[in-house]
C-alpha cells in the first residue's frame, strides 16, 4: 500500500507513517483533527504541513483500514 505523500522510515519517528518532508505523524493528525482542531488550525501550528499533506494522512489511514480488518472498541456507539 502506497499514499502519495507520505511514507516512513527507519530513522524517521519510529517509521511511524509521516506526511512526507516533515517529521509529523499520520497519528498526530488524525489525533489533532479528532479534538476538533480545524486543517487550518494545524496549518497554523505546523508552518512545513500543507492542506494536501493533511488529506493524504487522511486517505492512507482510510486505505489502511480498507486492507484491515478493524475491531471495534468494547464502548458502544449508539
Amino acid at each position: 500500500m502506497a499514499t502519495q505523500g507520505i511514507g516512513s522510515g527507519p530513522d524517521v519517528m519510529m517509521r511511524k507513517p509521516v506526511v512526507e518532508g516533515t517529521r509529523i505523524t499520520v497519528e498526530s493528525i488524525l489525533e489533532e483533527l479528532g479534538a476538533g482542531r480545524t486543517i487550518e488550525q494545524l496549518l497554523e501550528a505546523h508552518p512545513r504541513l500543507t492542506r494536501e499533506g493533511v488529506l493524504a494522512a487522511v486517505r492512507f489511514v482510510a486505505e489502511v483500514l480498507r486492507a484491515d480488518v478493524a475491531y471495534p472498541v468494547s464502548k458502544s456507539v449508539a
